[in-house]
């Protein structure tokens, strides 16, 4: 549902609630969740999704002192590709023939995509015109109204510059191939057991090597190279290890020194998997499994400290280290486990649980205690037969599995008229006794499925105070496991400090803001000095519509609230949105959602009433349920794409109160819909002054749950529709290629968003600043020379040449910063709001910084990480950074600054309808299906996806939303 009452991205919950942030399906949010602690949002604010809760210029660049056109190092006349200065970096004099005396201003209408060479594998061909990400222009920001000194999570990694780390390809297969002839496919435990026996049979030691589990091994010392053969139990495999390459530390401190522009970053590979192959060493991971008693949540489930970790290549090779907390499966015996996660189960009873139990323990893996390995298997299901009456041949005798587990291990089956694990594959030879299987460590438990108590104790769990944060990830680099010890890291020439880089960290002023008055007139608001707030207590928004078309949809009660109704009427009036009676009112039951076509019936008929009574179009629908409801999707599938009907939810359980709060929230959700504006930044937003329109574009891509393989990831793009006040946004939503992170169509939505600005607004935006979400550094690539390139070529097509800018929000890092100097933060000990960080820990050859915008009052803040990777506009890191802040505070559904720019947040929030969409037109198919299927003697096939997964026309919004915020 519209998870409204500005609640946290499910990293935080406060007062309002909250709901998590993955990108699965059902209306759940599963596959990226990142635990409530890790970003420290405010207790009523945060993305606002279901029923409303209570509540530049050319400077010098590189060695070959280029100076840089608008944009970056780019084919486009933005100054020479990385390539290009690296090959003359050698030949640099002091000659004026080697020196740009002036920025490159290239015409950018005479620019064609054709002349653009593409990317070719080797990045040092002088033809190769590929574009790279635009350095910083400066030394980093200046303004500031208070400077703090910050800690943060990065370790510094001394390393011997004269070491040489050997990195081989290896490749293992059965000696004996299987009978069908398909590839055999080793586990991972499998594969690292092969390895340990490497380290016996061919010399490749364990401790001066690293492996990745799947193809590469690094080395400190040569190894043999060829074919071997290696016994592993009664298997023979084959190994293979070949030589990819020599990688010399020389070459990294040549970088970090400044004599090369280009980070080696196959070397960065290498000493990042060093990292984790001493942090394995131990079996359980680096740190000590220390489980409090607080930690255990029942039904055999725990609170697990997870490690999330990195080599990062800032001002020095740096490890990266945070935590996640995590719902993990306890490693106990299997009975034990069983008792404590199945009500009411005993092992007397054992009959009457087993579909239980095998429902519960197929897929898990597990360890056998009669051997001493810590290899784990896969449980398959349950045998059919009770141990007792098992039996195999062993040569020419049939030998029964109690007999013979007592013979070979000297153990005695207790449970002997109970069922065993399979183990592997079903009906197949490998089975145990339970008692004998204890659970593998670190098997992730679904946050889902826990209960109620449960999973507000994981949360509780998770939000971590600064200082509690700060002291956990400490003790995890010092423990006895941790990355500073061990022989790997020290063989191979690396060294961890045990202490927290120091950092300097600027706060940026707040925007000045602007709201209503009474009568119509402007007023200036105050924001609060330590947490950036403002509120709208005998205020109104800055701009409120006029609502006099709108009828409320109550599926919660017999009869009809009308004092809800007149609270929020009275509340909306007070706010300056002028708002009326409603034209009409009307009760159903809570299972009518269920019925996609009586609920199409329902809403067109509330709309013909309104062009009855309201001579035109409804304005909005007010639809109250009494709980969260899975026909939600599709109520928001057919108003919008179908009917064409704006709709607001709502829970009947906060509009039965009617808190002040709850109604100004809704409020401003409403009049946002409409068009309206709630606040005003009083300046025009720096670097823009007097020169054209501009148009903030936001995208993102929304993937479908991780074991959904038929479903499309969907991509949505919005932008602003408004112009010097960007408040006002529309969206264009489009189905894609599962798992593809490439926006597909850029170029055409862009160009659709283009034309709703020309229609609302009589002229193209000059500008365009594009924020892009959800990408990765190793994806910075295909943004600049795939996306971005798709984008200027369509625009080129129409003889459209604005000038463009690209940066790249990144929220799913782990760096964390902590003050030196609690008073500093406030009563919540975290960093304050407006803080950035632009030196230190961040990539010293790109244009890169931290932002803090929003307080947070619960756990620990996080910053969102800001990359501009191509820029016609030439900003100085001051601009930039004051610009995105000042955006922050421009997000329609909260009286306070938001973590995220808002066309990025309306973009995830865009991208999450159109999986919504999706959602309602696989439950549409799935109907179909039932019924085709009892008219038919052939199954349904409920794995095959729905005929209008990729048909695009099934996500267009009706026109009469199109260019409306109809998905906040």
């Amino acid at each position: 549902m519209e998870r409204g009452g500005f609640r946290g991205r499910g990293r935080g919950y406060g007062v309002a609630g909250g709901r998590g942030r993955g990108r699965g399906r059902d209306g759940q949010r599963h596959h990226q969740q990142q635990p409530q602690e890790q970003q420290g949002r405010g207790s009523n604010q945060g993305r606002s999704r279901g029923p409303v809760s209570p509540i530049q210029g050319g400077v010098q660049q590189g060695h070959a002192h280029v100076v840089p056109s608008p944009g970056g190092r780019t084919s486009w006349g933005a100054g020479p590709s990385f390539a290009q200065v690296l090959s003359r970096e050698t030949q640099i004099s002091s000659s004026p023939a080697n020196v740009v005396s002036g920025p490159v201003v290239p015409a950018m209408a005479s620019l064609k995509i054709s002349e653009r060479v593409l990317p070719s594998s080797s990045s040092s061909s002088p033809q190769t015109k590929q574009i790279l990400p635009v350095k910083r222009p400066d030394n980093g920001g200046t303004h500031a109204i208070k400077k703090l000194n910050l800690r943060a999570n990065h370790f510094a990694v001394k390393f011997d510059p004269k070491k040489i780390i050997w990195h081989y390809d290896v490749d293992v297969k059965p000696k004996v191939a299987p009978g069908n002839g398909h590839p055999v496919k080793l586990s991972k435990s499998d594969l690292y057991l092969i390895r340990r026996q490497m380290s016996l049979d061919i010399q490749v030691p364990l401790e001066m090597t690293a492996y990745d589990g799947k193809k590469s091994i690094f080395s400190a010392v040569v190894l043999p190279t060829g074919n071997f053969t290696v016994q592993l139990s009664e298997s023979s495999y084959l190994v293979t290890l070949k030589l990819v390459s020599e990688l010399r530390l020389s070459q990294l401190n040549d970088y970090l020194s400044g004599k090369v522009l280009l980070a080696p970053r196959n070397i960065l590979q290498g000493m990042d998997l060093v990292m984790k192959e001493s942090m394995n060493s131990f079996s359980h991971g680096f740190h000590p499994i220390e489980f409090h008693r607080g930690d255990d949540l029942g039904h055999g489930i725990i609170a697990s400290r997870e490690p999330k970790h990195s080599l990062k290549l800032t001002s020095q090779v740096a490890f990266c280290l945070d935590y996640l907390v995590l719902p993990v499966r306890k490693s106990v015996l299997v009975i034990e486990y069983l008792g404590e996660q199945i009500d009411g189960f005993h092992i007397d009873k054992f009959g009457s649980f087993k579909d239980k139990v095998e429902s519960e323990l197929t897929g898990l893996r597990v360890c056998k205690t009669h051997l001493d390995t810590n290899r784990k298997y896969l449980i398959a299901g349950l045998t059919s037969k009770d141990a007792q009456n098992i039996s195999f041949p062993i040569g020419d005798q049939q030998v029964r599995l109690v007999d013979y587990f007592k013979e070979k291990y000297k153990k005695d089956i207790v449970y002997k008229n109970i069922p065993c694990l399979e183990l592997g594959k079903k009906n197949g030879s490998h089975c145990v006794p339970m008692e004998l299987c204890v659970l593998a460590e670190g098997q992730k438990y679904p946050k889902e499925l826990l209960d109620r108590d449960a999973a507000k104790k994981l949360k509780n769990i998770s939000l971590a105070l600064p200082e509690v944060r700060e002291k956990t990830i400490c003790n995890m680099v010092r423990a006895r496991d941790g990355p500073c010890c061990g022989e790997v890291v020290q063989n191979f020439g690396m060294e961890v400090s045990m202490n927290m880089t120091k950092v300097a960290g600027r706060v940026l002023s707040p925007p000045e803001l602007n709201v209503g008055a009474p009568a119509g007139r402007k007023m200036k608001i105050k924001v609060d000095n330590e947490k950036c707030h403002w509120n709208l207590v005998r205020k109104c928004v800055f701009e409120g519509k006029q609502i006099d078309r709108w009828a409320v949809l109550d599926f919660s009660s017999a009869k009809p609230n009308q004092p809800f109704i007149q609270k929020l009427t009275n509340r909306c009036n007070n706010l300056g949105i002028r708002m009326g009676e409603p034209l009409h009112y009307q009760m159903a039951r809570m299972d009518y959602l269920n019925d996609k076509d009586f609920l199409q019936e329902m809403l067109e008929h509330i709309q013909r009433l309104s062009y009855e009574r309201g001579k035109g179009r409804l304005q909005f629908l007010l639809c109250v349920m009494s709980k969260q409801h899975p026909g939600y999707n599709f109520l928001k599938f057919i108003s919008e794409t179908k009917v064409g009907v704006m709709t607001q939810c709502c829970l009947s359980a906060g509009a039965n109160e009617a808190k002040d709060q709850y109604l100004a929230n809704l409020a401003l959700k409403i009049n946002a819909k409409l068009g309206g504006l709630n606040v005003e930044i009083i300046e025009p937003l720096l670097h823009f002054k007097g020169e054209g329109h501009v148009m903030f574009v936001g995208a993102d891509v929304n993937h479908p749950g991780f074991k959904n393989s038929t479903s499309p990831s969907i991509a949505a793009v919005v932008a602003s529709m408004s112009w010097p006040v960007p408040n006002r946004y529309a969206a264009k939503i489009r189905p894609q290629d599962p798992r593809s992170e490439k926006i597909q169509d850029f170029g055409e939505m862009c160009l659709e968003l283009i034309d709703s600005y020309v229609t609302l607004n009589k002229v193209k935006p000059a500008k365009i600043m594009i924020f892009r979400d959800g990408v990765s550094e190793t994806q910075f690539d295909m943004v600049l020379n795939e996306e971005l390139v798709g984008v200027k070529g369509a625009f080129q097509a129409m003889n459209y040449f604005p000038t463009i800018t690209v940066i790249v929000a990144q929220k799913r890092h782990h760096t964390r910063f902590f003050l030196e100097t609690k008073e500093d933060g406030g009563s919540s000990g975290n960093v304050p709001p407006g803080t950035v960080i632009d030196s230190t820990v961040v990539d010293p050859s790109g244009f890169h910084f931290h932002l803090f915008s929003q307080y947070g009052s619960i756990g620990t803040s996080k910053s969102t990480q800001y990359q501009v990777l191509w820029d016609e506009h030439r900003f100085s890191s001051d601009h930039i950074q004051q610009l995105i802040h000042s955006m922050c505070f421009t997000f329609a559904l909260c009286t306070k600054p938001v973590y995220l720019i808002p066309p990025v947040y309306y973009a995830d929030l865009a991208a999450y309808r159109g999986r919504l969409y999706q959602d309602a037109l696989d439950r549409k198919s799935q109907a179909s299906s039932r019924r085709s299927s009892s008219s038919s003697s052939l199954p349904a096939s409920p794995s095959q996806p729905s005929a209008a997964a990729f048909n695009k026309s099934s996500y267009r919004v009706h026109p009469d939303l199109e260019n409306s915020m109809f998905f906040i």
